[in-house]
Formats: structure tokens, C-alpha cells, sequence
């Protein structure tokens, strides 16, 4: 069994998680984890537990990216002709292989996907500090220009005395 997860959006994108076997022992737990690949051999038939707690920062929401990975084993097979069995014991493991593959290349989409929005709100976060930043800086220039023109002036105005 195996669990990936990512933390895609929310606070400092940390979060506490903890794996529970079916007779309640604590199998791991790890807190303020950002991401993670945990894969373990169930010892015993039953439920498994998957549990993720936004217990640090209630007031911040979350979104969470995971995948459950669940691997049963093989049945062995009892084949008549011993021919027959190597052929298709060999085509067997090639789509076994082939499987494992494309489901790996799936979880690598995934988690590619969960980065770009990651990276895509961070970039859009300072974008716009970047825009306000300079919109002050030109609000600033402009004040600091309209004063300097009026100090200016009242520098070269000549006064009369009557």
C-alpha cells in the first residue's frame, strides 16, 4: 500500500498526517509535512486509516492533492503445458510492468499539475505586489515632482516690499 500526498494551496502549506492500521496502532505520523511518499506492507487484513489534520491552522483552509496506491498480490497460476506457462507467465509481467508504468507516469502528471497551480499562485501573488509597489512608486515620483515645481517657484518669486 501507498499513500503521495501535496499540499496544494492554504497557510504555510503544511499539514499533519498519520496512518492507522486496522487493529488502531499508529503505523506512521509526521506533522507539518508539506508533501510525502509513504509505502508500507499491510501486516493484516482490514481498514486502513488516512488521516489529515489542520489542527495547526484551523482559520486557513486547505487543498490537498493525494493518491492511494493499492497493490494486491499475484495469484499463482497452475498451467497445463509448460510452454503455454512461460509465454504466458513473460506476457503477463510485461503488461504487469506496462501498468506500473502508466501509473506511475499518472501520479507524475498529478503532482506536476499540483506544482504549477503552487508555483502559478505564487507568481500571481507577486505580480500584483510587484504592480502595487510600482503604482506607489509612480504616485510618489509624481507628489515628489508637483512639490519640487512648487517649492521651486516660490524660490524665484520675486517680493515687493510697499
Amino acid at each position: 500500500m501507498g499513500l503521495t500526498f501535496e499540499v496544494a494551496e492554504g497557510g504555510f502549506l503544511d499539514i499533519d498526517v498519520t496512518i492507522t492500521g486496522p487493529d488502531q496502532k499508529v503505523i506512521h505520523h509526521e506533522e507539518r509535512a508539506s508533501n510525502g511518499k509513504y509505502t508500507f506492507a499491510a501486516h493484516m487484513d482490514g481498514e486502513y486509516t488516512y488521516c489529515f489534520s489542520n489542527r495547526m491552522s484551523t482559520m486557513t483552509h486547505k487543498v490537498l492533492m493525494f493518491t492511494m496506491d493499492i497493490h494486491e498480490k499475484e495469484a499463482t497460476h497452475s498451467p497445463d503445458s509448460k510452454h503455454e506457462s512461460t509465454d504466458h507467465n513473460k506476457l503477463e509481467e510485461q503488461i504487469s510492468e506496462l501498468t506500473s508504468a502508466l501509473i506511475a507516469v499518472k501520479h507524475e502528471q498529478e503532482y506536476m499539475s499540483v506544482r504549477e497551480r503552487v508555483h502559478r499562485s505564487i507568481n500571481d501573488s507577486t505580480n500584483s505586489r510587484v504592480v502595487m509597489w510600482a503604482a506607489f512608486e509612480a504616485l510618489m515620483l509624481t507628489a515628489m515632482s508637483l512639490g519640487q515645481v512648487f517649492y521651486l517657484r516660490r524660490f524665484f518669486e520675486v517680493r515687493r516690499v510697499v
